[in-house]
C-alpha cells in the first residue's frame, strides 16, 4: 500500500458555514472536491499525527463513499486510529458523545443534518474538535484560507474497509476500528435520566408514544433506546430505517414535513407524545395530544424542571439561546436566579459558555437543544428529558405546558422561511434594512412603538471573539420583536429567516392561534422590509 500525493486546484467554495460545508451531492462528487476540504482539515490543524479520530455520518447518500476516501486520506496524513461507526452510522450527538468519551483529537461529520438527501440532494461535511462541539471560527476560517491556496493531496492507495463488521482493520499503519454506533451513547443517556421511571410509564399501558425518525439516523438509537432498553411496544418508533434518500423525504422535524407526525398526534385517539428528529439526530420536535410545543417553550420548560432528572438534580449554571430563539427561557433563569446568554446561531457558539461551567442547558428555535453532556444539540436526549419530566409529573403535556404558561406568561413566537430566493435580491432585501437601523428608533407602528434597532453582534464572554452581523433585530416598548436573518444551512439560492416574537402575561390570552396573535407584527415586518416586493414571494415558503 503506497501513499500517493495528487496534485489539486481549489476550488473557492469552500467556506464553512455554522455547521461545515454543505453543497450538492453533485459539487462534492466533483474530481478532488472532497478530497480538497478533508486535505484543508488536515493541514489546517496541528499535532494530529498519532491520535485517535472519529468518523460517522447519517448514512444519506454518498455517506459510505465520503467515508472510505477519508480513512484513506487519514492513514496518509499520519491519523493512529480512527472510530467509524458500523456501516458508516453515527449520527452527530453520539459523535460528539464518542469523542468526549475516548478523549479524541476530533472527529468527521458527514451530514447535511436537515437537508434533503439523495443522488439529487445535499451532502456536508463538518470538523468538530477535541471537546466534541463543532469547530470554532478561527478553526474554520483557518480552514477555508487553505483550501483557496491548495495544490495538493495526500491519500492511501487501499483496498475500501469493511464498514459492517465490528472490530479492527489496518490500513496502512493506521488501525480503524468500527465501533457499535448506539452503545457509548446510550450508556450515557442512562447515566442521565431516570431510566427505571420512564421504563414504568412506557409499560404500564396508561402512556402511549409515536417517534419517528423520518427514515435517517436516529432509527437504530430510537429502537435500542425506547422499543428495547424502555419496553415501549414495537412499532414505536415510525420510519426507523436509515435510508440514503431519507424515503424521499425531506428530514426536518417541524410541522410541515414532519406531516405524518403531525397526522397522528392530531388524529382521533392520538398517543400521549409524539417526537419526531432530523437527518443527523441533534434537532427534535416535541408533540402532546392534539399540541405542539415550540422549540423555544422546550427549552423554557426543560429548565424549569431540569431538578426533576437525575443528571441535573443538583440544578443548571445557567442557560444559553440563540438571539432568534424566543425569551421564553429567560423568563425562567430570571425566576431561577441564573444567567441567561443570547448567542449568534451556530451551535459553536454555545461550547465556550458549556466548557467554562456558565452554562447547562442550551437551544435553538431551529428544533435544537442540548446541555453539558455533549458540545452538540441532541435530539434523542431531549426526548427522553421531556419523557423524564412527564413520568415523574404524571401530567399530559399540554397540561405541563399550559401551567408553565400560567407561570411565566406565554411567548407568542413563529418563524417565517422564504426558501431558495435569488441570492441578489436577498442581499439588497438584508442592505436596505442596515439602511433603515439608525431611523427606526421611536417610530410607530399601530400600537407598536420602536425601542431599539440593531444588527446583532456578540462579544464571547470566555474568549473575547466578537461576531458581527449576525441578525437585524427590531425591538418593541412592548417587549415584541422581529429579527431578520439570511440563512447559511441551504444549498440553493438564499433562505430569509423572520422571527417573530410578543409576550402575553394574561392566562386568558393564552389560548389565540401564534399567526392570529402576532398578525400586526406579521404586517409590520412586511411593511418594514419590503419582503413580498423585493422577494416576489406571497407568502412564506414554511411558517414555524
Amino acid at each position: 500500500m503506497n501513499i500517493k500525493t495528487v496534485a489539486t486546484t481549489p476550488f473557492l467554495d469552500q467556506k464553512p458555514g455554522t455547521s461545515g460545508v454543505r453543497k450538492l451531492v453533485s459539487v462534492f462528487k466533483q474530481p478532488h472536491y472532497l478530497e480538497n476540504f478533508i486535505q484543508s482539515i488536515f493541514d489546517s490543524i496541528e499535532d494530529y499525527q498519532g491520535q485517535t479520530m472519529i468518523l460517522g455520518g447519517d448514512g444519506r447518500y454518498y455517506n459510505r463513499q465520503a467515508i472510505q476516501t477519508i480513512l484513506k486520506m487519514a492513514a496518509a496524513n499520519g491519523v493512529g486510529r480512527v472510530k467509524v461507526g458500523r456501516g458508516g452510522i453515527l449520527s452527530t450527538p453520539a459523535t460528539s458523545c464518542v469523542i468526549r468519551k475516548y478523549n479524541a483529537f476530533g472527529g468527521i461529520i458527514l451530514s447535511a443534518s436537515h437537508n434533503p438527501g439523495g443522488p439529487d440532494g445535499d451532502f456536508g461535511v463538518k470538523y468538530n474538535t477535541s471537546n466534541g462541539g463543532p469547530a470554532p471560527e478561527k478553526v474554520t476560517a483557518a480552514i477555508f484560507e487553505r483550501s483557496k491556496v491548495i495544490d495538493k493531496y495526500k491519500i492511501l492507495e487501499a483496498p475500501d474497509v469493511d464498514l459492517d463488521t465490528l472490530g479492527e482493520f489496518k490500513l496502512g499503519d493506521m488501525v480503524v476500528e468500527v465501533i457499535d454506533s448506539v452503545q457509548d451513547y446510550e450508556q450515557l443517556m442512562e447515566s442521565i435520566f431516570d431510566f427505571d421511571k420512564i421504563r414504568e410509564m412506557l409499560t404500564s399501558g396508561k402512556f402511549r408514544m409515536c417517534i419517528d425518525s423520518m427514515h435517517a439516523v436516529t432509527g437504530p438509537y430510537a429502537h435500542a433506546l425506547f422499543e428495547q432498553r424502555l419496553g415501549a411496544p414495537a412499532g414505536t418508533v415510525k420510519n426507523g430505517t436509515p435510508l440514503e434518500d431519507f424515503g424521499g423525504g425531506h428530514p426536518d422535524p417541524n410541522l410541515v414535513y414532519a406531516h405524518d407526525l403531525v397526522e397522528i398526534l392530531f388524529g382521533e385517539n392520538p398517543p400521549d407524545f409524539g417526537a419526531a428528529s432530523d437527518g443527523d439526530g441533534d434537532r427534535n420536535m416535541i408533540l402532546g395530544r392534539k399540541f405542539f410545543v415550540t422549540p423555544s417553550d422546550s427549552l423554557a420548560v426543560l429548565a424549569a424542571n431540569a431538578t426533576l432528572v437525575p443528571g441535573y438534580k443538583d440544578g443548571i449554571a445557567g442557560v444559553a439561546r440563540s438571539m432568534p430563539t424566543s425569551q421564553a427561557v429567560d423568563r425562567v433563569a430570571a425566576s431561577l436566579g441564573i444567567d441567561c446568554y443570547e448567542t449568534p446561531t451556530g451551535w459553536k457558539f454555545f461550547g465556550n459558555l458549556l466548557d467554562a461551567g456558565k452554562i447547562t442547558l442550551c437551544g435553538e428555535e431551529s428544533f435544537g437543544t442540548g446541555s453539558n453532556h455533549i458540545r452538540e444539540k441532541d435530539g434523542l436526549w431531549a426526548v427522553l428529558f421531556w419523557l423524564n419530566i412527564l413520568a415523574v409529573k404524571q401530567q399530559p403535556v399540554e397540561q405541563l405546558m399550559r401551567e408553565h404558561w400560567h407561570s411565566f406568561g406565554r411567548n407568542y413566537y413563529s418563524r417565517h422561511d422564504y426558501e431558495a430566493i435569488d441570492s441578489d435580491r436577498a442581499n439588497q432585501l438584508i442592505a436596505k434594512l442596515r439602511e433603515q437601523i439608525p431611523t427606526l428608533k421611536g417610530k410607530k407602528f399601530g400600537d407598536r412603538e420602536v425601542e431599539y434597532s440593531d444588527d446583532f453582534s456578540y462579544t464571547d464572554p470566555v474568549d473575547g471573539s466578537v461576531s458581527k452581523n449576525q441578525g437585524i433585530r427590531i425591538g418593541f416598548t412592548d417587549g415584541s420583536r422581529i429579527v431578520y436573518r439570511l440563512s447559511g444551512t441551504g444549498t440553493q439560492g438564499a433562505t430569509l429567516r423572520i422571527y417573530l416574537e410578543s409576550y402575553e402575561p394574561d392566562p386568558s390570552k393564552h389560548d389565540l392561534d401564534p399567526q392570529q396573535s402576532l398578525a400586526d407584527l406579521i404586517a409590520i415586518a412586511d411593511e418594514v422590509a419590503q419582503v413580498r416586493a423585493l422577494t416576489g414571494m406571497e407568502k412564506p415558503t414554511v411558517i414555524t
